[in-house]
């Protein structure tokens, strides 16, 4: 896996706290290709298990405060990054907003749409990862072969839309999908080995489709180990043709 990839190459997961991100940190220290990790969640010290993680492999990960929703946490991140690293060849936006503790769920009508929730999920889904491309945007800029990922999701297809609802959450990674192929865009003028791009990565056992799972068909209810070990599958096909792609965990295009 990751033979595109520079032997001891650097990876960055935003949202490492617990679920998909959280494995994504534990499968890359599974492999030797892998020098260095960082991780970032909104309070790295209250995650246990990527604390965990941290005290046995000490050399090789670092945990970094990073809040989406704050523009100067995610600078300060960078610039954390950016004293350690000259260059990021994996940089993966994994946190998501669904639904929370409070009343932010998913809408089945409009007449359950609130202005603060959708500006909550954009917030989280759209503006974040795309603040974080702008503030490591230097160190994956490079001459060797670096990947930009953001997580999506099939619901933020508008071809494949034929439900409705879900307003918040679809506009968001609708709009997440539209910076991901504006980055593939502009990214590309700097850097020809950068590839970006938007991954599905199926109905997974966290606690973001946790009120949802009783809908989901037999054997479509994915472990974090097998989303993960698929996401990096394709991660690692990727080609600079690949860029501006929105892809699923199988490598299947989405339409957008």
């Amino acid at each position: 896996m990751f033979e595109r990839f520079p032997e001891g190459f650097h990876a960055l997961i935003q949202g490492a706290s617990r679920g998909i991100g959280l494995e994504c940190v534990r499968r890359l220290l599974d492999e030797p290709q892998v020098g260095r990790v960082y991780a970032t969640a909104r309070r790295p010290d209250r995650a246990e298990g990527l604390q965990e993680l941290a005290e046995a492999h000490p050399e090789r990960l670092v945990t970094v405060p990073l809040d989406v929703t704050d523009e100067s946490s995610i600078d300060d991140a960078a610039a954390t990054v950016g004293a350690r690293s000259e260059r990021l060849h994996l940089l993966f936006n994994v946190a998501g907003l669904l639904h929370d503790d409070h009343d932010l769920k998913p809408e089945k009508r409009l007449a359950d749409v609130r202005l603060d929730n959708l500006e909550r999920s954009f917030r989280v889904n759209a503006f974040g990862p795309l603040l974080v491309a702008r503030a490591f945007e230097r160190l994956l800029t490079h001459r060797e072969h670096a990947v930009l990922a953001n997580m999506s999701a099939r619901v933020g297809s508008i071809g494949d839309n034929g439900l409705g609802g879900w307003y918040a959450y679809r506009g968001a990674k609708a709009a997440q999908n539209m910076f991901t192929r504006g980055l593939s865009v502009e990214l590309a003028r700097r850097s020809r080995q950068l590839v970006c791009v938007a991954l599905h990565p199926g109905t997974t056992d966290t606690g973001l489709s946790q009120p949802f799972q009783s809908r989901v068909p037999e054997g479509k209810l994915f472990s974090t180990e097998y989303t993960v070990e698929r996401l990096f599958q394709v991660i690692s096909g990727l080609g600079p043709e690949d860029s501006g792609s929105f892809l699923a965990w199988d490598g299947e295009p989405i339409p957008w």
